[in-house]
Parts: C-alpha cells; structure tokens; sequence
C-alpha cells in the first residue's frame, strides 16, 4: 500500500503529542532572527496541515504541498474551520516536483519530512526550493540523525487506542531505515487491517551543507536547538543568496 493512504486517517490520532506549537514559535523566532519581512510561507510536505494552519492562525499566508492526496484532504478539511481568508493554498507535489508561480518570503519542511527523500533526489529538491524561495529568504529543515535512525534497526514499537491498534517494526540497512507499519482499526462492529511500509535514509548532515552550498544557499548552519532536537534531530537553516 502507498505510504501514508491508510495512515493518513489516524496520522492527527498517532502525532497527538506533537509540539506543534513548539515548532511555530521556532520558526518565528528564526524569522525575526533573520529580519525583513517574513509573509508567504511554503509548509513543504505539510501532511495533514496541522502546522501549517497554525502558522495561518498566527497571521501567515500559506502555501502548504504534499505528495499524497489522502493527507491532504485530511488538510483542507482540517482548514475549512479557519476563519475566511486564513486558509492555505494546498498543492498536491512531491518536493522533488515542486512548482510554484512564484517566490515565498521563507519555506520550512518539519519532523524529518526530507529524510524520506533519497540523497540522490535531494539536489533537486533544493534546486527547486532555491528557485521558488526569494532572494534572501530563509529555508529551515530538520533530518532524522544517521545515528538515531541506525539505533532503530530491530525496534519494534506499539501503540494502542480505543478504536486503534499499530505495530511499528524498523530494520536499518544500506543507510536507511525501513520500517512496517500494520495498523488494526475499528469499523463498526468489525476491526479492519492495513499495512505499510515507509523509508527513513540516513543523510550525513555535511553532505547535505555540501548540497545547499551547491545551489547556492548560504549562511548554512546545523543546530539542535529546535523542538524535538539534540540526539534524534538535527535542524538546518540557510539563507538564499541574493
């Protein structure tokens, strides 16, 4: 099954403890950090839109884009509740696919959403953010550390609710991490199976610096400042050059 097709409909119930929130104020301070005027937001790989309403909540316009349908209708329901002229534009691309008609003020992809794109399709994912973020604007990411995602190989993990049954269970080979999902959930009076399988690859952080160097970022840095961050995390932020 495609990642994300079932899962999309329990991901809000499975992420519940999430710092959403944590992750707003970040971004907000790395803006004003960074000065000038921060309006236009692209959430890449927004999921089921959670932050990215948040961030219009807090008075951003955004653009919000995905590579699956399932969890963007997930998001733009989620988005009907905002008030009117709050809601994001929600795109259905890839990061490797992105396509804009024009710049944003600054881009973010959060929870190590770019550690599922191989290594060999992430100078294209920047290329792209580079040519659709505006000169001087800020990119901020976070990656799944090779260490965390190597301490993963033979975990298994379970969470169980009311009307919710999933099983997690990771195997680390060739830098990556793969993990199967079986996920058993109520319907009606019956429970229902659907699995999956998603794809975590382990992206040296001075590799990836070398690649946004590449198509010309600047101000690169690694940090672990930001929620969730230090051992598990590792957060990037970069400067488009003028």
């Amino acid at each position: 099954m495609t990642a994300y097709s079932a899962l999309a409909a329990w991901y809000d119930e499975l992420t519940r403890d999430v710092p959403y929130a944590a992750f707003a104020d970040y971004y907000e301070r790395l803006f004003a950090e960074r000065g000038g005027e921060t309006k236009l937001l692209l959430d890449l790989c927004c999921g089921t839109g959670t932050l990215a309403c948040l961030m219009a909540e807090r008075g951003y316009e955004m653009i919000a884009a995905d590579a699956s349908a399932d969890m963007l209708m997930s998001a733009r329901e989620k988005a009907s509740a905002l008030s009117a002229g709050k809601m994001p534009l929600f795109i259905n691309q890839s990061a490797q696919e992105l396509d804009l008609y024009g710049t944003v003020d600054a881009a973010y992809s959060s929870l190590d959403s770019l550690s599922y794109v191989p290594f060999e399709d992430l100078p294209e994912v920047f290329r792209r953010l580079h040519l659709f973020v505006r000169p001087g604007g800020l990119l901020v990411f976070d990656l799944r550390t090779p260490e965390f995602l190597l301490s993963m190989d033979g975990s298994v993990s379970v969470d169980e609710r009311e009307d919710l049954f999933c099983v997690w269970r990771g195997r680390f080979e060739d830098a990556a991490l793969y993990y199967g999902m079986d996920i058993f959930y109520r319907s009606g009076r019956a429970w229902q199976r659907a699995s999956e399988e998603h794809v975590e690859y382990a992206h040296e952080p001075e590799a990836v610096a070398s690649l946004l160097r590449q198509v010309g970022f600047e101000n690169i840095k690694t940090r672990t400042d930001g929620p969730m961050g230090g051992a598990e995390r590792v957060f990037f932020t970069a400067v488009r050059g003028e």
